[in-house]
């Protein structure tokens, strides 16, 4: 017999969803309005602020240093963050217990914090090039879901297959190529993907370590608010996250997310 969900608790669903929902609905039905400000329900629609989105330069710029910024960031995360986590997973017991914590202070101090950190040591302090410090923060505040996320994995991984192979004559550095590193390959390419997009969406950071030339998508989508007030905000926030679904789409089509799970 099949058993009937409560009214209550069907009611809490669905005003759940909406809630989740609500806010990605209005930022598409805004970018689809056929008016000259932020409206909604939209008046009419069109799609020529998605066409403006395109031909604003400073977007299609912007659009192309928060890529590469994400790319690159959260690469140079992982090649720091999947050594430290196979270092304190492996060596557990040898290490001290605070190591861990360190690599998460990114995430327990407030950005705007680390922002003005980096900026005052990095980018004035030892006067570092606008993108190089971008690259630096970018790198620094995904650094913790790497190392955990990863580190999640290795807490599964039997360590005794990497001695075996070790024992059988493998170079220690090719057996972690070539046994521990396919086997948490689910972990690596979870935290790229949280990594990326937390990256991308950045606006704490970015905002004190963006300069005279250099910027990224969320700082411009600021600046062009204080000017205009059009639609083309909101197309731009619905290209951004149609850029999420399809990275998450993309890791659903080749590996399944309940591989990325284990």
């Amino acid at each position: 017999m099949r058993r009937r969900i409560h009214p209550a608790l069907a009611a809490f669903a669905v005003v759940t969803f909406l809630f989740l929902l609500g806010p990605l609905i209005i930022i598409v039905g805004t970018s689809l309005s056929d008016t000259v400000f932020l409206a909604f329900p939209p008046q009419g629609l069109t799609l020529r602020w998605f066409e403006n989105a395109f031909e604003i330069s400073a977007f299609r710029r912007t659009m192309w240093t928060s890529f590469t910024l994400a790319v690159l960031g959260t690469a140079l995360s992982l090649l720091i963050g999947i050594p430290a986590a196979y270092a304190m997973a492996r060596y557990r017991i040898q290490l001290p217990r605070f190591l861990g914590t360190i690599f998460v202070l990114p995430v327990l101090v407030p950005e705007i914090v680390l922002g003005f950190a980096l900026m005052k040591s990095v980018a004035t302090g030892l006067d570092t090039p606008i993108y190089t410090t971008l690259l630096v923060g970018h790198a620094l505040l995904v650094l913790p879901y790497c190392v955990r996320v990863v580190g999640a994995s290795l807490a599964q991984f039997d360590f005794s297959i990497e001695e075996a192979a070790v024992s059988l004559g493998c170079p220690r550095w090719k057996a972690f190529l070539t046994v521990v590193l396919p086997n948490i390959q689910g972990g690596v390419i979870a935290a790229f993907v949280l990594a990326f997009i937390t990256s991308l969406n950045d606006v704490s950071i970015s905002i004190f370590l963006t300069g005279p030339g250099v910027s990224t998508l969320p700082i411009q989508l600021l600046a062009h608010m204080e000017q205009f007030f059009d639609p083309t905000i909101a197309s731009v926030s619905v290209l951004l996250m149609f850029v999420t679904v399809a990275v998450m789409a993309l890791v659903e089509r080749t590996l399944g997310l309940t591989f990325l799970a284990k």
